[in-house]
């Protein structure tokens, strides 16, 4: 997988610059977008420089919860999530696809709980984002 384009600290990525590096991708970020803010309310975006290697990356949170991370890149782009015990348990259960499950399974655990990153290049990924956003806020 390529870098993100967004590395230079001072240049906080905006609108123009999302549309232009998605391109074709940017319908499934904004249905990713809508589906959380109509099904569960307002959001907040915080985009946050983490480091020159990772570049700029945008958090995204549901009142003041951390639901994921927002990655771009060129063409498409990737959602990171961290899910404790009880949200992992969930997944383990639900009809999510078996790789993404024995993925999630298999991630190291970490305090905060275990990561995964889905890379969103079609619709079919965008129904699995849902599903997990589902289980986040519900756990």
């Amino acid at each position: 997988m390529e870098s993100t384009p967004f590395k230079d600290k001072s240049i906080q990525p905006d609108k123009a610059m999302l549309t232009g590096t998605l391109g074709e991708t940017l319908p499934l970020w904004e249905a990713i977008l809508s589906y959380i803010i109509q099904s569960h309310g307002p959001i907040i975006e915080e985009w946050k420089f983490y480091s020159p290697k990772f570049g700029w990356t945008l958090k995204v949170l549901l009142k003041k919860r951390n639901l994921f991370f927002f990655t771009a890149y060129e063409g498409y782009f990737g959602i990171s999530f961290v899910f404790g015990n009880k949200a992992v348990s969930e997944v383990e259960k639900s009809d999510l696809p078996v790789e993404i499950i024995d993925e999630l399974r298999n991630a190291r655990k970490y305090a905060e709980g275990r990561g995964i990153q889905i890379i969103v290049t079609q619709q079919s990924q965008v129904e699995i984002v849902k599903k997990l956003i589902a289980i986040k806020i519900a756990n």
